[in-house]
């Protein structure tokens, strides 16, 4: 890889970092071609990019960028693969899914809207995170229950109240 081939690679891994508030780093080492290919199929139907990038590469990429990922360099030592995804739970998912039948990958660390996560068991609390869109719709629902339970207490007590009136103008006849 030339010098500006590397530069180009930084910048362009220095602008998904900057999109992306939500990426995980993993060890896929040891997988066999089969399993990798899996995993990746994996990914693209969850809609999480998957990356097999230089820890040099990622490291100048992070120091690049503005937000400091000092915290996250301890982890770029092996084999690393990043994973990024919109959704803050779904590489934890990815990853917790696919261990079912392998013994990886195994995460390093993850950077989710501006928190750190470091250690393999993080990846349980990872899962239970709720993305922004899950987080939304709950605000929505709760926000909707009383209304609707005014509407419905008032709809049954109208029935109730039409019911005693009925029966009253029955018995004054």
């Amino acid at each position: 890889m030339t010098r500006e081939e590397k530069n180009k690679a930084i910048d362009e891994l220095s602008a998904q970092l900057l999109e992306n508030k939500n990426f995980y780093l993993t060890d896929i080492a040891g997988l066999n071609a089969a399993s990798n290919s899996d995993l990746r199929r994996l990914c693209y139907k969850s809609n999480v990019q998957i990356q097999v990038i230089k820890n040099t590469l990622l490291k100048k990429a992070m120091e690049k960028n503005d937000v400091d990922f000092a915290q996250m360099y301890d982890s770029l030592k092996g084999n690393t693969a990043i994973m990024f995804a919109e959704s803050t739970n779904a590489p934890a998912k990815i990853i917790k899914e696919f261990r079912k039948k392998e013994d990886k990958p195994l995460l390093k660390s993850a950077f989710i809207e501006e928190s750190f996560y470091f250690g393999d068991d993080q990846v349980e609390v990872l899962c239970s995170l709720k993305s922004k869109d899950e987080l939304i719709g709950e605000i929505i629902t709760l926000l909707q229950s009383p209304p609707k339970t005014v509407i419905s207490s008032l709809q049954s007590a109208g029935g109730q109240l039409s019911g005693i009136l009925k029966t009253l103008s029955e018995r004054s006849e």
